[in-house]
């Protein structure tokens, strides 16, 4: 009796973890901008899996972007993909407490204080690095300290050139910032999300902070792309802000300039209010290799 009363409350505490589990299932709808069609998840992730480097654009608060985020991954693993993960939301001078974390050797609570994880870290990314700690992958961390720039966006690109010699090697050795189409991007954000007291600058300053801020997103853009390209024998799977990688911008192509002749594809995943009411057009064509579009 004493073993069917446990068995019977096993069972309940079983039913209860299936209920309060996150869905493996995440409604969404894929769209090939090649083949302007829609096509299914498992499509996608055959064609992923044939290229050297994917670009997966978030937003970043959207819990089934993530969700989604991680079947990539566990797609990929399931063909037999070698991945290295590699994210914007940790910075080069944190490579070592995460290498430490991955073998083993470094607690979670230890790799989390000295890591400056992300505040959404255990929700959004923490199944990412599980992920690739469980099966023995690599995970990058991509992007340039913080701090590096921030000074970029005070002082322009000679912040980082007068960097320590300890410190350099934080950023990116080469940059290549111009005034393009991802410039005028990242301008047309700027003006919509104005910094609050932006209005009382005069225009001449307003023009030379832009050229800043854009400087600053360049060498977070020129790391991450150099750090992808140090990368050998795996398949690289980034994640970053849709911003860095839509429309073949930003890291996308500053990764392609490093590895010419490399297969680069491009994911934009796009939260909607209705999956039912879609018809990609317009600058969505251009936007990505594959539109993933879940709900919001």
């Amino acid at each position: 009796m004493a073993f069917a009363t446990a068995a019977f409350l096993g069972l309940l505490v079983q039913s209860a973890a299936v209920q309060t589990a996150t869905p493996s299932y995440v409604p969404q709808r894929v769209y090939d901008t090649h083949q302007r069609a829609f096509t299914d998840f498992e499509s996608m992730l055959g064609e992923l899996a044939a290229a050297d480097v994917i670009f997966v654009g978030e937003q970043h608060d959207d819990p089934n972007t993530h969700r989604l985020e991680l079947a990539i991954l566990e797609g990929l693993h399931r063909r037999g993909v070698p991945v290295a993960v590699s994210l914007e939301m940790f910075e080069r001078d944190t490579q070592g407490v995460l290498d430490q974390f991955l073998a083993g050797s470094r607690s979670e609570e230890a790799f989390l204080k000295d890591a400056r994880p992300w505040p959404r870290y255990a929700t959004d990314y923490r199944p990412i690095v599980d992920l690739a700690k469980a099966n023995g992958w690599p995970v990058i961390a991509a992007n340039v300290p913080r701090r590096h720039a921030t000074d970029v966006a005070k002082r322009g690109l000679r912040a980082v050139e007068k960097l320590s010699t300890s410190e350099r090697p934080n950023a990116a050795k080469e940059f290549e910032c111009p005034r393009d189409a991802y410039f005028d991007r990242f301008t047309a954000a700027m003006a919509e999300h104005p910094a609050p007291g932006t209005e009382q600058i005069a225009a001449d300053e307003q023009r030379a902070r832009a050229d800043r801020y854009y400087e600053s997103q360049c060498v977070k853009d020129e790391t991450m792309a150099e750090s992808i390209a140090t990368v050998t024998g795996r398949h690289v799977v980034h994640f970053n802000g849709a911003f860095h990688s839509d429309f073949g911008h930003g890291t996308a192509e500053r990764t392609r300039r490093r590895l010419p002749g490399r297969r680069v594809l491009i994911v934009s995943i796009l939260p909607v209010a209705d999956l039912n009411a879609l018809t990609p057009a317009g600058d969505d064509l251009s936007r990505a290799d594959y539109l993933v579009y879940t709900i919001k």
